[in-house]
């Protein structure tokens, strides 16, 4: 069964986002009983909550990308003096962040810390983020075994390669990335270039013209190759994410996500179709559906954004995980053991805990 695919073609992130909403509202007043979004992860959270920058239009990937040629130690120090709460998260190298929330600021003229501090104070809001944008809201996550999915992901990079992609490639390398070619100065970390399928085939597109027919097949089948594992990983990605961002995340604002199999379409009707049909049904109706939701047992709690400046190391860890995994690390270690025994060849007295006091210096977090 097909339906009508409102929210469709080549678009910036935000005006398809802000379609999608108005297809949302759309479906609502209609009465109709169930719409679907497509794109990413992240779109589709987004379209769930409120955004921070929702209503600011889209802001110039330019822009980001200059601020993020400055570097992140210098973007940290002008972080620090216009959002000091925020620069205290956000680890002194991660360009990408710290320019996007400098950009929130430049464009709002609000620290971006402030503005989620808002959104988290809103009636529904929680720790995770503002309100649910519409009430009731659940999540059919449609999930298959790996093998199934692997040999589906392959047969999509198969089709889209008897569709033309190579030439579609061919074509667009040529109209809009020959004078970068000519520099030497792609960039695969901004717009366009960051979709799968570029990056994969970028030695067989700018291979020479004086190689061999045989060396060219064989870039191209390494690029095809590459192409499906880069698929069948970001895939992964995706359901990792799903479990991170919704199965690990205990709150009031995050909605009920109901698994649906998929690993045989031939029983898409009894497996998929009849169950998901019978939740909205309940939810339609304030009831509680026979079928239970997900959730992820034994997960402990820990502050991804807390931050620890290890001395010893010289390093800024942010999040409980990593500052866990630093302590452990070999060159951590070590540097304790030097500590130790410069301590003893001094005369003082070593206390074992006492590393733990002097390497960790936690700032508080919203």
């Amino acid at each position: 069964m097909e339906g009508a695919h409102r929210s469709w073609g080549l678009l910036p992130i935000l005006s398809f986002l802000n379609r999608s909403l108005m297809t949302f509202c759309d479906v609502l007043s209609a009465a109709l009983k169930g719409s679907r979004q497509r794109g990413s992860s992240q779109d589709f959270e987004t379209a769930l909550q409120g955004s921070d920058t929702e209503s600011k239009g889209d802001v110039a990937s330019k822009s980001k990308a200059e601020l993020e040629k400055l570097g992140g130690p210098e973007l940290h120090r002008w972080l620090k003096e216009v959002d000091p709460d925020m620069a205290a998260i956000l680890h002194p190298h991660d360009a990408r962040k710290i320019a996007r929330s400098l950009q929130v600021f430049m464009d709002t003229g609000v620290p971006h810390s402030r503005l989620l501090e808002e959104q988290r104070g809103q009636d529904g809001g929680g720790c995770l983020g503002g309100p649910l944008r519409f009430q009731n809201p659940c999540i059919f996550w449609l999930h298959c075994k790996t093998n199934a999915l692997d040999e589906r992901l392959d047969k999509r990079v198969d089709q889209m390669l008897s569709l033309g992609l190579i030439d579609e490639l061919k074509d667009f390398h040529q109209r809009f990335n020959e004078k970068k070619i000519k520099e030497n100065s792609q960039d695969y970390q901004h717009g366009i270039f960051q979709s799968i399928g570029f990056k994969e085939f970028h030695q067989y597109l700018t291979a020479s013209e004086n190689i061999s027919q045989e060396e060219r097949d064989k870039l191209k089948i390494e690029g095809i190759e590459s192409l499906k594992q880069v698929t069948r990983r970001y895939a992964r990605k995706q359901n990792k994410w799903v479990r991170n961002r919704f199965l690990k995340r205990p709150a009031s604002n995050v909605p009920p996500v109901y698994g649906l199999d998929v690993t045989d379409v031939t029983n898409w009707e009894t497996t998929v179709l009849t169950p998901a049909l019978e939740i909205l049904d309940c939810l339609q109706k304030g009831e509680q559906p026979s079928a239970q939701p997900i959730r992820a047992e034994g997960v402990e709690p820990r502050n991804k954004r807390s931050h620890h400046m290890c001395d010893l190391c010289d390093k800024v860890i942010i999040g409980d995980l990593e500052w866990t995994a630093h302590q452990k690390s070999k060159n951590h270690l070590y540097q304790v053991r030097k500590r130790r025994k410069a301590e003893q060849a001094s005369d003082q007295d070593p206390n074992p805990t006492e590393h733990q006091n002097v390497t960790d210096r936690q700032v508080p977090v919203l």
